[in-house]
Formats: structure tokens, C-alpha cells, sequence
């Protein structure tokens, strides 16, 4: 209970950095919502989908709410890495709180605050046109498998926020992400890529993720790839987890 409260008093410490920089949130917000109204309004009549029954602002959503978290987490690198250079960390060890609560703190608020612009990019998706055909027991499954997704991503987050020299470094590797965002299925289908191409979207963890998340929206169904989009995700948050970990150890021993 003791390092229970200390992860959320360092969860508000983060927070409070974030509210007073809502320019932070809006940004993180504002770049999915212009891609989603580029390709759809500009793109969207050239671009097909496999079935042609879907529309185009329906099989997109899911992969601009992915690229919302993707663009999110590289702020809480940001912010680990400055508390690293700038002696903070060191500060905090000097004080009776929990040592997993340091961390912890970072990873509960950006789970948090990309939670918050992702809704605020559904808002504008449905005013844009989404309707998705998704019940109750789809959408709580959806929003389960976002939060794991955006938990795994946010301790890759805080391992390249420990890695990193500079907060330009700290944050650069989201573009990483980005890429296989669109080298995945999440703006076109795997199967209207070159054959090259479509082997690795189908073989590298966004395409699964996206794909299990748009059938829950707009079919109302896990999908045949759920497991794979769930291993996907624990796989990494496992491996991100225990990383941070080691290096947080290394670097403050």
C-alpha cells in the first residue's frame, strides 16, 4: 500500500507537469486527427479497402488511435530522460519513498494522459463520420486491449527514456513505431501491397493489433488474430518491463 501511494503521488507530480502544458496533449492529439482527415478526405476516395463494404473513416480509426499512443509515449521519455540528466531521480532516492514508484509514476500518468487524447481523437473521428457497429462487451475488449497496448508501449517508452543522452534522443525512437504503423494494415490492406511488403506487415505487430481492434469496432468480434495482437503486446510489455528495470538499476547503483 505504501509504494501504491507513492506511485500516485509521483503519477500526480507527472500529471501536473502535463496539465500546465496542455499544448503537449493537444499535440499529441492534433497530428492523428490531421492524418485521419487527410486520408479521408483527400485520400479516402482513392483508397479502397478488401471488401469495399467498410467505409474508409471506419477502417482507419483503429490505426489512428495506435498512432495516437505511439505519438504520446515519446513525451514520457522525454520526461524520464530530463528527470535522469537533470538530477532529479537522484533527488527522489534521497527521499523515504518507494523506489518503484519513480518509474512507476511516469508509466501510470502516461497511460493516463494518452488515454485522454485518444478519446479526444474518437470524438472527432465520430464527427467525421465513424460509426462503429461495436456492442457493449466489444467495445470493454477494445478498450482492454488498448490499455495493454498503451502500457507496453509506454515502459518501451521509459526504456529509451532511461537509454537516451538527450530528450531529442529520448523521444526520436517513436518514429520508429510510426513507420510500422504505415507498413502496416492500418490505412490500406495487407493484401493490396507488393508481395515483399505485405510478408513483413503481416508478420510485424501493428497489422495484428490494428486489425483486432477495427473487427471489435466494426464487425462486433475479436477477429482470428486476437492472440497474436495479445501476445504481441505481452511479449513486449514483459521484455520492456524487466529491461527498464535493469537499466534503471545500472544507471542508479
Amino acid at each position: 500500500m505504501h509504494a501504491l501511494h507513492d506511485t500516485w503521488v509521483m503519477s500526480k507530480r507527472s500529471l501536473r507537469h502535463t496539465v500546465r502544458s496542455m499544448d503537449t496533449i493537444i499535440t499529441v492529439a492534433a497530428m492523428p486527427i490531421a492524418f485521419m482527415l487527410l486520408f479521408v478526405y483527400v485520400f479516402g476516395s482513392a483508397l479502397q479497402t478488401s471488401s469495399g463494404s467498410v467505409k474508409y473513416i471506419d477502417f482507419i480509426t483503429p490505426g489512428i488511435v495506435i498512432m495516437t499512443v505511439i505519438s504520446g509515449i515519446a513525451y514520457a521519455a522525454l520526461r524520464l530522460n530530463n528527470d535522469m540528466t537533470n538530477g532529479i531521480i537522484n533527488r527522489f532516492r534521497s527521499m523515504p519513498i518507494a523506489p518503484s514508484s519513480i518509474l512507476g509514476g511516469h508509466a501510470v500518468s502516461s497511460v493516463l494522459s494518452n488515454l485522454f487524447s485518444v478519446l479526444l481523437v474518437l470524438l472527432v473521428s465520430f464527427l467525421a463520420g465513424f460509426r462503429p457497429g461495436a456492442g457493449l462487451t466489444a467495445w470493454l475488449t477494445f478498450c482492454g486491449i488498448l490499455l495493454l497496448f498503451t502500457i507496453a508501449t509506454t515502459w518501451l517508452a521509459i526504456v529509451f527514456g532511461l537509454l537516451a543522452k538527450s530528450a531529442e534522443g529520448a523521444g526520436a525512437f517513436s518514429y520508429i513505431l510510426m513507420l510500422l504503423i504505415f507498413l502496416s494494415s492500418a490505412f490500406i490492406p495487407a493484401n493490396s501491397m507488393s508481395s515483399a511488403l505485405q510478408v513483413f506487415a503481416d508478420n510485424q505487430p501493428m497489422t495484428p493489433i490494428v486489425e483486432t481492434m477495427r473487427s471489435l469496432l466494426v464487425d462486433g468480434n475479436t477477429g482470428p488474430k486476437v492472440w497474436i495482437a495479445v501476445a504481441w503486446c505481452v511479449a513486449l510489455l514483459i521484455a520492456s518491463y524487466l529491461l527498464a528495470l535493469r537499466i534503471y538499476r545500472t544507471k542508479t547503483s
